[in-house]
């Protein structure tokens, strides 16, 4: 994707999360709370979490772990520091964008993103910026809701995309385990919920 270009959507997608960070939690209700610490007990360590949004897996993370949480949104991220308190972990919150993180290779053993590679206008370079700042041998933690593999259902999905990355800026549509093995990012585990449209996917830098 060109450079102008992406900057550009990120600059539009970042204007459309702050305004929905207000009712965001409303519509984050489609993730179990047993769902989210199921995802979240297979963190460990010093923790990234992309994607922080308005900190609802804060609460789930286990004892031990040290949790760095980075979001493009400042409106999320006002909405998650609300939520610090909740955390068995200690937590830092930074104003980042995942396609140009401010890491250094292999800086956290855990890498987490809950239903945020559906947003990020390029999705592979955001993943590759994932599989860098993991440690070899780390774990990468995804929650991801995906394009349905059932045609009709797909192509329903394809058609209705557009009006959702215009309210919210997400894509609904993505092949996200795809684009997973385009980054060079490894699947070692994948679980489908909700007829194989949100997917979690336990990996690892390959």
């Amino acid at each position: 994707m060109d450079n102008t270009k992406a900057c550009d959507q990120t600059e539009v997608i970042k204007r459309r999360y702050n305004r929905t960070a207000l009712y965001y939690d409303w519509m984050d209700r489609m993730i179990d709370p047993s769902l989210r610490r199921k995802t979240l007990a297979y963190a460990q360590g010093k923790v990234l979490e992309v994607g922080v949004g308005t900190g609802k897996n804060l609460a789930y993370y286990p004892e031990g772990c040290e949790v760095t949480g980075i979001d493009f949104s400042p409106g999320m991220l006002a909405r998650a520091r609300k939520k610090v308190h909740l955390a068995k972990a200690p937590v830092t919150l930074i104003e980042m964008d995942a396609q140009h993180m401010d890491f250094p290779d292999d800086a956290f053993d855990t890498v987490v993103a809950t239903c945020v590679f559906c947003s990020v206008p390029d999705p592979v370079k955001g993943l590759m910026e994932v599989r860098r700042v993991c440690k070899p041998g780390g774990r990468i933690i995804l929650l991801e809701h995906v394009r349905s593999e059932n045609p009709v259902l797909g192509k329903l999905m394809d058609l209705f995309n557009p009006v959702s990355l215009h309210l919210v800026g997400s894509n609904i549509n993505r092949r996200t385990v795809e684009n997973v093995r385009k980054a060079g990012i490894n699947p070692t585990h994948i679980e489908d919920r909700f007829g194989k449209i949100l997917k979690l996917i336990v990996a690892t830098p390959c």
